[in-house]
């Protein structure tokens, strides 16, 4: 899917293997820029052998269980988002969005919009009937961005991530699914 900005064109696609190196950078600058938002911590992704950035890429590709999408940019990868399906018989139903990211110099343009739709495409594709994720509660900018995109808030969960001596809370979101083509 291509969607045209006022910076320029840009690529929404799953990621491919080629793209190891780019993803790992553009996870390692999220989790370097925010780590008060991710639960990975971002020395040990970093110390990561490229074999386990390969696996993690590769994994998904053509998964029915878990998807990476990317935006690009001029050969550049500038956001990325996750999606997993519980793998449990009772819990099959439902899938977690994880890892939202945007560059910088990328935000304003809707992209994070855009990368959940997707994720939601592919959760619906794969007869998933529950979208869920986790946002810290400071993150105003998020939570608007997941409400634009049907969210709601469904619980918190206190002191979830821990970083420099502060503890953050999240909030617990979820959206219906079925409902996604319909928007």
């Amino acid at each position: 899917m291509q969607l045209e900005t006022k910076r320029g064109l840009i690529t929404l696609r799953m990621v491919e293997p080629s793209d190891v190196a780019r993803f790992r950078a553009l996870r390692l600058q999220a989790l370097g820029q925010h780590p008060e938002v991710y639960g990975s911590e971002y020395g040990e992704q970093a110390a990561q052998p490229d074999d386990y950035w390969q696996d993690r890429v590769s994994r998904t590709v053509g998964s029915e269980r878990e998807a990476l999408f990317v935006a690009e940019a001029d050969g550049e990868l500038v956001a990325m988002t996750g999606i997993f399906r519980d793998s449990g018989t009772k819990s099959h139903h439902n899938a977690t969005i994880y890892g939202v990211y945007v560059r910088p110099e990328w935000r304003g343009l809707n992209l994070t919009d855009r990368l959940i739709e997707r994720c939601l495409e592919w959760a619906q594709n794969h007869s998933v009937l529950v979208a869920l994720l986790a946002v810290i509660s400071q993150n105003a900018s998020a939570i608007r961005c997941y409400i634009r995109c049907g969210f709601s808030v469904y619980g918190v969960q206190p002191m979830a991530i821990f970083h420099n001596g502060v503890y953050y809370d999240e909030l617990l979101m979820l959206r219906r699914v079925e409902s996604v083509i319909n928007d």
